[in-house]
C-alpha cells in the first residue's frame, strides 16, 4: 500500500487549517510535520504548541520527523499533543534502541530517519523495532532540494533487506519529490512518500489528486 504524507513545511502558515483540510480532503493518508531545532539541522521550525493547535483540524496520521539532538528528551511531550508517529534520525540518537522503545512505550509508532550518506548498516540490528524508516534524498534542513540521484539504490537496497528478512517495515522518502520522479521512487522500493512544494504550490486538491493518481 502506498501512502502520501505531504509536508506542512511548505504550506502557507496563514492559511494551515484551510490547507490541512483540503490535503484531507484530497486523499492524503498522513501529514508529514518537520521538527528542527537549529542544531542538529540548520534551521529552526515549530514544535508542540503548533501541533497540538492543528490536531483538531486533522484526522489524518501526524507523521512527526524529529530533526532535533537527542529527541528522546521530548518524546512525551510530542505524544501529548497528537503524533500518531514519531521519526528520529539515527545521526542525532545517543542510544537509539532506547529512544526507539520509549516512542513504543508511548503508544506511538517509532521510525529511523537516515541522512543521505548515512549507510543502511545502522539499521541492522533495530530494523525489526521499526514501523518505517525514512531515508533522506536530500540534506535536511531545507525544503525545495533536489533529489539526490544515488538515494535510488539505497531505496532497492533497503528494500530488498526488508524482504529478505521477511519484515513488514515501510519505506518512506523525503526530499526533492515531485510529480515527475514519484514513480521511480515508487518502483525503487519506497511506499511512503513526502513531498512539500509539489503539494502547496498551486491547486492543492489537484497535486494531491495527481500524486495519488501515480501512486496508484
Amino acid at each position: 500500500m502506498n501512502y502520501l504524507s505531504p509536508s506542512i513545511l511548505a504550506a502557507d502558515f496563514s492559511r494551515l487549517g484551510e490547507q490541512l483540510r483540503a490535503i484531507d480532503e484530497a486523499g492524503a493518508e498522513y501529514v508529514h510535520i518537520d521538527v528542527m531545532d537549529g542544531a542538529f539541522v540548520p534551521s529552526i521550525s515549530f514544535g508542540m504548541p503548533l501541533i497540538q493547535s492543528i490536531r483538531p483540524c486533522s484526522g489524518r496520521i501526524f507523521d512527526v520527523h524529529l530533526m532535533v539532538e537527542e529527541p528522546i528528551r521530548y518524546i512525551q511531550e510530542f505524544a501529548d499533543c497528537g503524533a500518531d508517529m514519531i521519526t528520529v534520525h539515527a545521526e542525532a540518537c545517543v542510544h537509539l534502541d532506547r529512544t526507539v522503545e520509549t516512542i513504543r512505550e508511548k503508544g506511538i509508532r517509532p521510525a529511523v530517519a537516515l541522512n543521505p550518506a548515512t549507510s543502511l548498516s545502522v539499521l541492522e540490528y533495530i530494523l525489526p523495532s521499526l514501523d518505517m524508516v525514512l531515508l533522506m534524498t536530500v540534506n535536511p534542513g531545507f525544503g525545495g532540494q533536489k533529489f539526490i540521484p544515488y538515494s535510488f539504490e539505497k531505496i532497492r537496497e533497503l528494500r530488498h533487506i526488508i524482504e529478505e528478512r521477511g519484515l513488514n517495515t515501510d519505506i518512506e522518502v523525503d526530499g526533492g519529490v515531485t510529480l515527475s520522479n514519484v514513480e521511480e521512487i515508487l518502483k525503487a522500493g519506497a511506499n511512503v512518500i513526502v513531498s512539500g512544494s509539489a503539494v502547496f504550490q498551486g491547486d492543492i486538491s489537484e497535486n494531491v489528486r495527481r500524486f495519488r493518481e501515480l501512486m496508484k
